[in-house]
């Protein structure tokens, strides 16, 4: 009989064990690693998962108390801030692209709708190519939008447009514009002093990273990088949100990554691409 022969993960020879010993089995995974091992993500939770999660902001960011007067105090103090600081543009901005028709209104229905349907097309884009790194990258999604929440919470703040002497145009309105939860007939359905931090940017750039980290081909990346970018243009230009609404934005985004990270050991654009199958899972447990 020939000696046995031992290969390791790596399929390198390596030495074999001494005579009457065998081959030492690798340690069980512990529970919680096998917790926080990327799964192949399952369709028909994820559109729950999904459809609830949003419920569940929708509802809890339309029930904080409004508490207008505190809401317009900091929005006051905010604008003190943005002008010693050098940076409150945000009027100037407002008023010339205001007066440009034919560039407010495509901007008013992007405010109204790109952040969701973007935000969803990476979600299923994730879930489609890149299965393996999906579960981390939607984690990172859910935390930046539940710090959120505690911000609107105890951060009241009234956009620039409903200011009471800032000057602003609400361009929604003027315009007459279809589709927004923040002006017109459908104010009353939505919290309108939720404006700290912004989760336009907040989503944004988790699109534009998410997409610029995995995506291969070049102008994929420079389109996404572009799109948070181009989103900080329209809440400004649309005097839904000043400068310092959108660095909270990207604060959260910044817990939401570290979260994911903390959870499952790397950020998500590290993870393998495929996971592990639940079968194959629940094979080598």
């Amino acid at each position: 009989m020939g000696e046995a022969h031992v290969r390791t993960v790596d399929d390198r020879p390596a030495s074999p064990p001494p005579h009457g010993a065998t081959a030492k089995r690798p340690p069980r995974p512990s529970r919680m690693t096998r917790l926080r091992a990327p799964r192949a993500p399952r369709l028909w939770f994820e559109i729950l998962l999904i459809a609830l999660s949003y419920w569940t902001y929708s509802l809890i960011r339309n029930a904080v108390p409004e508490q207008e007067a505190k809401a317009l105090r900091n929005a006051d103090w905010i604008w003190r801030v943005e002008h010693t600081l050098g940076i409150a543009v945000e009027h100037t901005v407002n008023h010339a692209v205001n007066a440009v028709t034919w560039l407010i209104v495509p901007m008013n229905y992007y405010y109204a709708t790109l952040h969701f349907v973007a935000t969803i097309g990476v979600l299923v884009w994730l879930y489609r190519w890149h299965p393996g790194r999906y579960a981390a990258a939607r984690l990172a999604l859910f935390a930046t939008t539940g710090v959120a929440l505690v911000g609107y919470y105890f951060y009241p703040l009234a956009p620039p447009r409903l200011m009471t002497d800032g000057g602003f145009v609400d361009t929604l309105v003027q315009h007459n514009t279809w589709g927004s939860m923040a002006s017109g007939n459908l104010a009353s359905m939505s919290n309108q002093y939720a404006a700290m931090p912004s989760m336009h940017i907040g989503w944004s750039l988790w699109c534009g990273l998410t997409v610029a980290l995995l995506a291969r081909r070049v102008w994929v990346k420079t389109v996404a990088l572009l799109y948070p970018f181009f989103t900080l243009l329209v809440i400004v230009s649309t005097a839904n949100h000043f400068w310092l609404d959108a660095c909270g934005g990207a604060l959260c985004l910044l817990f939401g990554f570290a979260v994911a990270f903390l959870w499952y050991g790397t950020l998500p654009h590290h993870l393998a691409r495929h996971a592990v199958g639940r079968e194959r899972e629940l094979a080598r447990v």
